[in-house]
């Protein structure tokens, strides 16, 4: 029988428990006791897999809420687990001759943009003069306005 993508073997949890930070309870007042590190990575790599949004983890599951398990998640991007993790698996997978560099594909989503890089030219007009309006020809040459005379606009105009 196959095991569900979100499982956690335990090989794998033996390589990502050494990287996730270690919270301490409080002594005083130590409310609500934490959801198990390794029920929250299966609970965040259902809700990637499935692609259902995070309330609607099923606590049927065990995994606890969607909302702690993003909250974790969250937590753990700010500690760097995920790129330390990533760093681990692709140098494991390097080692044991895995990885072929010749499909590999590296896009937006995997390399920085820098925001120093230098802007592109804008786009130079081929035409050297600006066009007349084709929107409203209503208008007689020399007039503002087509309702009003050009003694009526002159008389207006202030000196």
């Amino acid at each position: 029988m196959a095991v569900a993508p979100w499982i956690v073997s335990d090989e794998l949890w033996g390589l990502v428990e050494p990287l996730l930070p270690v919270r301490e309870r409080r002594f005083r007042y130590p409310g609500r006791k934490r959801l198990p590190d390794r029920q929250a990575l299966q609970g965040i790599l259902f809700v990637l897999h499935t692609g259902i949004s995070w309330p609607h983890l099923p606590l049927e599951l065990g995994f606890g809420s969607g909302v702690t398990c993003w909250r974790r998640m969250d937590e753990w991007q700010k500690a760097g687990v995920w790129e330390r993790l990533h760093a681990l698996l692709l140098a494991r997978l390097q080692a044991a001759g895995e990885i072929e560099w010749s499909r590999a594909v590296a896009d937006g989503s995997h390399v920085q943009a820098k925001k120093g890089a230098p802007r592109r030219a804008r786009a130079r007009l081929i035409e050297p003069d600006w066009a007349p309006s084709t929107i409203s020809s209503s208008t007689r040459a020399g007039s503002r306005s087509p309702g009003r005379s050009p003694a009526a606009t002159a008389m207006t105009a202030p000196s």
